[in-house]
């Protein structure tokens, strides 16, 4: 005898039971989100953080990553003008030589900043023509620095004080009185001295000059070659250290490929040990597998820490610090790709008499290998990132040079370079990672 199967009765209480409680959830959800950001809102201290910032710093600094400027000092200890690009004794110019915007007669200066604005010097006092405004003018004294605005009223941009005077009307035009010097900031575009040093021979030639002279005979340096003479000249730039840089960076890219590889190549034998289908013993694949969970359970940065104290500074560090947590990563991955295999393409070579390494050469490794060629490849472009962090740490490479530029606060145009030439060489892992895999898995 059938049995009929009891069936729900809707009735129009179930129905609006079934409203209302999806209205509550509806409003609910959204309420704890934003109960949620109220609360990290206040437990991570953001209006605290809001307070202590400092937006016009973040405005200079910003602009010090894309221009430099040129100082032009009027000293009163020796009483003598210096025109200077960032106020280096390297890069200061001759009296004789100084930009055309700059005209010195003993004692006085003109300085024309452009669009009318501009710094008249004559002795101790300073007088700043600022269009729409008026002129400022600023003596230094014995005692400190006396000011005379146009108005009552001082702007912003105008900080005034009985030590020193400091008008900055635009982001690229500055004046700066103390007692004991007059000085003035004109801003250009672009990074000073990328190519070659203030002081070399070639600094200041154009590209077409650069190759007609590479082409040229007549030596500058007898010891080298016109093109190697430019290269050294390039490489050895103490202001932009572009040799050492790309030392470095080879450095970073060494140590990820190393620490990849060894995680990969050690993380699959491990994977057999892992899989359900391939190790009979629970205990071997327990062992095996928490072995995995220990070594990536462990971050990157702790390892690099750990090996830095064992080994000491250098990329060996960085690379075993990425072997051992990729190791663990990889080795999951590889487990359960091997765990998820067709048995019946094992079978198929097993019926061939094969041996068990044959087996897995031919049956298990090209079903594997897709997973195993995306992952290490995908990693190698994640660990490009990371050896930059751990290098930071003191595993060397392109990671230690950014923090280094980044101490002295003064030098953000150095640390932009570093950091664009970074996310060029992740582009380029990208690239040849996506290549790599078209040839490896899809034949192309």
């Amino acid at each position: 005898m059938a049995i009929d199967t009891l069936e729900p009765v809707i009735t129009p209480d179930l129905v609006w039971k079934q409203v209302r409680h999806r209205a509550r959830v509806t409003l609910l959800v959204p309420f704890a989100i934003v109960a949620y950001l109220v609360y990290t809102w206040f437990a991570f201290g953001v209006p605290d953080l809001l307070m202590r910032a400092q937006p016009e710093r973040a405005v200079i600094l910003a602009t010090d990553t894309v221009a430099y400027k040129v100082h032009v000092t009027r000293s009163f200890r020796t009483n003598e003008f210096e025109v200077a690009t960032e106020g280096e004794r390297t890069a200061t110019y001759d009296n004789s030589d100084v930009p055309d915007w700059v005209r010195l007669d003993g004692d006085n200066a003109m300085i024309d900043l452009g669009d009318g604005y501009s710094v008249e010097i004559v002795g101790k006092t300073a007088l700043f023509t600022i269009p729409g405004y008026g002129v400022i003018e600023g003596t230094a004294t014995a005692n400190g620095v006396e000011t005379v605005l146009p108005e009552s009223d001082a702007p912003d941009w105008v900080k005034v004080d009985p030590r020193k005077l400091d008008v900055r009307p635009t982001l690229d035009r500055r004046l700066q009185v103390t007692k004991t010097k007059i000085e003035v900031h004109n801003y250009f575009g672009g990074w000073e001295n990328f190519w070659f040093p203030f002081r070399s021979p070639l600094w200041g030639m154009s590209f077409s000059e650069l190759y007609a002279l590479a082409l040229s005979s007549d030596r500058m340096d007898p010891d080298y070659s016109n093109l190697w003479f430019i290269v050294h000249e390039f490489l050895e730039n103490p202001d932009w250290q572009h040799g050492t840089v790309f030392v470095a960076l080879f450095e970073t890219i060494m140590m990820a490929v190393l620490g990849t590889l060894t995680a990969a190549i050690f993380g699959l034998p491990l994977a057999f040990l892992a899989a359900r289908n391939f190790t009979p013993s629970k205990i071997l694949r327990f062992g095996t597998r928490r072995l995995f969970d220990f070594l990536r359970g462990i971050d990157m940065l702790i390892w690099s820490l750990i090996f830095i104290r064992a080994f000491g500074l250098g990329p060996l560090t960085g690379a075993l610090a990425i072997a051992f947590t990729d190791t663990g990563s990889l080795g999951k991955l590889f487990s359960e790709a091997l765990e998820n295999i067709d048995n019946k393409q094992v079978e198929g070579v097993r019926a061939t008499g094969a041996s068990q390494i044959q087996r897995y050469r031919f049956g298990v490794i090209p079903q594997i290998l897709p997973v195993f060629v995306s992952q290490v490849l995908y990693y190698l472009e994640s660990n490009t990132r990371s050896a930059t962090v751990i290098g930071a740490l003191g595993a060397g490479g392109i990671g230690l040079l950014l923090v280094e530029t980044m101490k002295t606060s003064r030098d953000w145009e150095n640390t932009s370079y570093i950091i664009i030439l970074t996310i060029v060489v992740v582009i380029l892992m990208d690239q040849t990672s996506g290549w790599l895999r078209r040839k490896l898995i899809e034949g192309k």
